[in-house]
Formats: structure tokens, sequence, C-alpha cells
């Protein structure tokens, strides 16, 4: 049986040198799963692979579209589906790495089969979202969806939107439909976790957003002002450096806070694995 190689782990721990020293050593491409490397106008702030890695091995499902056209969990899922039926017809082991854990899972085990979004419900829980705060939401979301509100991150308002706009549409709470088996694959699935002791890490994530911002982030993120209400920009890197050019803080302050946000994400990602036993943990040093 073919097998799926996936290279996992927090920002900067160093997956991308690890994927493609695997990719070599077995033969393979490297499918990208990070849900911002897909679109070609966010390079800096998104840590695309380097030009010599990209040209160690090819690579999928980098810089492949505009962020103008969103690519789903649900969609990455059937596409890279599609690229694996193809490149299982030439490859035993497929190497992928990414730090997108629910595009993963996605690809893994499927996604849960959830109704379509309702407008209506959506504007008027937005509109609570921006006039209320998120504590309003969840107060209401504790009551209609106990289990939901014990799992999503109070921080993530559009989750907690999400799981209320399911749960009014339906009569069902969200986390009811949460309870599908995982959908079966025709290849194995071999997951390597990647971490390092956590100031190894942060020195790391500080080191790169200083190297990002000397490489033109600032000029990147000012290019894409534009399309800052798209859901790609709602990204660590470039929300920040937009409040700094709305004049809401200095440009120290926005490096402080991408610094932070991006430690935190770091967390998030590996808090969101703690609870998959397949996957082997590595230590990098």
């Amino acid at each position: 049986m073919s097998t799926l190689h996936i290279i996992l782990g927090p920002t900067a721990v160093g997956k991308s040198d690890y994927a493609v020293a695997e990719a070599l050593r077995v033969g393979s491409p490297v499918v990208s799963c990070d849900s911002r490397q897909f679109y070609r106008e966010m390079r800096i702030g998104t840590a695309r692979p380097s030009d010599a890695q990209l040209a160690a091995v090819p690579h999928y499902f980098v810089a492949d579209r505009s962020v103008t056209e969103p690519c789903s969990a649900g969609a990455f899922e059937l596409e890279a589906l599609a690229l694996l039926d193809r490149l299982f017809q030439h490859h035993d082991t497929v190497v992928m790495a990414g730090g997108s854990g629910l595009y993963i899972d996605a690809l893994c085990n499927g996604l849960d089969d959830f109704p379509d979004a309702d407008p209506a419900i959506r504007a008027e829980l937005s509109r609570r979202l921006r006039e209320e705060g998120v504590a309003s939401l969840r107060a209401d979301l504790r009551i209609l969806d106990p289990a939901s509100y014990a799992v999503i991150d109070p921080a993530n308002g559009q989750r907690i939107v999400r799981a209320l706009e399911v749960t009014i549409a339906t009569g069902r709470p969200y986390s009811a439909f949460k309870t599908r088996p995982a959908k079966e694959r025709p290849f194995a699935i071999v997951k390597t976790g990647l971490t390092r002791p956590r100031p190894e890490l942060y020195a790391r994530i500080d080191a790169r957003v200083d190297q990002m911002l000397a490489e033109g982030l600032l000029d990147e993120a000012r290019s894409l002002l534009p399309y800052r209400g798209l859901p790609a920009l709602n990204t660590v890197g470039y929300k920040e450096l937009f409040g700094y050019f709305d004049g809401s803080y200095d440009l120290a302050e926005a490096v402080r806070l991408i610094k932070r946000n991006t430690r935190h994400y770091a967390k998030k990602q590996l808090t969101y694995w703690g609870r998959d036993a397949a996957i082997e943990w590595i230590e990098l040093n």
C-alpha cells in the first residue's frame, strides 16, 4: 500500500527543511498543507519554502492561486486526494508538510457533514460579534451547546459564530455533527511531529519575524491592503501590520504583536495535535 508521510509541527520549527530532506531520501515531491502558502501574493509573511527548497524537489499547493480564490479545508481535501491519486501512480511514498491542523485532518479523516451556512443567521450573529463582543455569543453557546462551549477557543469569534449558526438553523447542537467516523483512505498515513525546546522555538519565531521584515514584509503587507477583508489576510503578520497602517500603534508595537501572536499560534498548534496519538514526535536541536 502507498504511504502518505505527513511532517507537521508548530510554526518555525523547521518543517520545510525536514520535509525536503525526507523527500530527497525517498524520491518524493512535497505536498504543502499550509492554509496560507496557497496564495501567491503572500510570499514573505507565510514563510514560503525558499527558492533553493522549491528547486530541490517539486512542491504542490505552494503559490498556486490568488488570495481572491480561497481554498477551504473541504476544497483542499478534494484537491489533495485527486493529486495524491496521481502521485501514487509514480511514488510509493509521498511527503506532505504543513502546520494547518484542520486541513491535515480533512485529508486524513474527512470533514463532518455540516449544513450550509445560513446567510441571514450568520449576518445577525456577525453583527452581534462586532457590536456586543465575543462574550455575549459565548454566553448563548454555553446554553445551547455546552460541549462546543467547552472546546472552542474563547478568542475565536468566527468559530463561535459558526457553532451558533448551525445550532440555531438546525435545532441540533453543533457538536452533534462532529461524531461521524473517519473516512477510509486508500493509502497508509504516517505522521511525524517536530518539536523543539520552547525557548529555542520562541527564539526561532522572533528571528523569523525579524528576517521577514528585512525581506520586505512591510511592503508586502501594504500591497495587500485592498484585500484585507478576505479570509486569507486574517493571518498573523499581516493583520498586525494593517493595524500599524491604520495608526492604531507604531511599528515597534506591531512587531511585538506579531512575535507574541506567532508564539500563541505555535502553542495552539501543539495543543491541537496533542490529542492525536498517531503522531510520532521528534525533538529537533
